[in-house]
């Protein structure tokens, strides 16, 4: 029997959103997705994410207690602003943190990253997921690394540089 930990993934809901704006205003979490949302930009952007439905966001628990955020978004009909060069219909776009400073550097986010990875390829249409993590930051890229992604380019998106990274379905290995 396998001890590693295990999360699941529930939808994130209009009473989740205070809980995300707290997370999003602590700094190691501020630092890469840079000044927090107030809540009444997360209320608006929740509700244009559900009407859209193009991408999907988690709370993401570990033995049933809130840990982190994660959200997967169909890459060729998210904002066009993002990834106009993706011609596959297949691919998944990610992006995630963990809410608990003292819970970095212990593997989690690499745990998190790839168990939900595998969700994801459960559907048979995905044929590749992608991250863009700032070049700097160094601990998200190992573990993407770790996690099966692989550097793609250096970009340039609206959030600034970013290292795109990619796991393909006949790449993937498993979490």
């Amino acid at each position: 029997m396998s001890t590693e930990p295990r999360f699941t993934y529930q939808r994130l809901t209009h009473a989740d959103l205070p809980m995300l704006a707290e997370w999003l205003a602590r700094p190691h979490v501020a630092e890469w997705w840079g000044a927090p949302p107030t809540l009444d930009e997360l209320r608006q952007d929740l509700e244009v994410d559900i009407a859209a439905d193009v991408s999907w966001q988690y709370i993401a628990l570990l033995d049933g207690r809130p840990v982190g955020f994660i959200q997967a978004y169909d890459v060729m009909r998210a904002d066009p602003d993002w990834w106009r060069e993706e011609t596959d219909p297949g691919a998944r776009g990610i992006d995630q943190f963990l809410a608990h400073a003292e819970q970095l550097g212990q593997g989690l986010g690499t745990r998190l990253v790839g168990q939900f990875v595998a969700k994801l390829f459960e559907d048979p249409a995905v044929t590749k997921v992608q991250t863009d993590p700032s070049p700097d930051n160094a601990r998200a890229i190992r573990a993407y690394e770790k996690a099966g992604f692989r550097p793609v380019a250096r970009v340039v998106t609206p959030d600034g540089p970013a290292l795109l990274m990619v796991v393909r379905r006949d790449a993937w290995r498993g979490p």
